[in-house]
């Protein structure tokens, strides 16, 4: 029994090693798709954004790489996605900037949902928002629809 367990373990490791590279492959054909360069830390941030169900923020994003890149860095590499977009900024509740995926090539006219209690802020792509017609001489810059509520996480405790 235990060398049949030692060889699903085996194979789940196998599993996620192959995940992780095949992620990795569809990481850096998103970056030329887009015309930027396969930088480590565009994969790197691209990588934790996909690896997420909720939006992270800059510190969140610094905190998972340490040392490892500065300030700086991940705030242009940021920048660089947000322009390309590949990926989206979010405000919460407190104002703080998150950035979430662009996911199925969608316009950024769905709802947003960010929990009042553990702060996290997901993406509702199920629910898209009309996009207003504007009075001529009007130009828009952003539409943003969040509800704010309890998260079925926290909604458990």
């Amino acid at each position: 029994m235990l060398q049949l367990l030692g060889c699903f373990k085996n194979v789940f490791t196998f599993v996620e090693i192959n995940k992780k590279a095949l992620e990795k492959a569809q990481i850096i054909e998103i970056l030329r798709g887009s015309g930027l360069k396969k930088t480590p830390v565009r994969v790197a941030v691209l990588a934790a954004l996909m690896g997420n169900n909720t939006a992270l923020s800059q510190p969140q994003l610094e905190a998972l790489f340490g040392q490892h890149e500065s300030r700086i860095t991940i705030y242009r590499v940021l920048r660089d996605l947000e322009e390309a977009h590949l990926i989206h900024r979010i405000y919460d509740k407190d104002g703080v900037a998150k950035y979430a995926l662009y996911k199925h090539n969608h316009a950024h006219n769905h709802v947003h949902f960010n929990c009042t209690t553990c702060n996290d802020l997901v993406c509702l792509e199920a629910f898209e928002i009309e996009i207003p017609t504007l009075p001529q001489g009007y130009k828009m810059n952003a539409v943003r629809y969040t509800v704010e509520g309890i998260c079925q996480k926290c909604d458990k405790i």
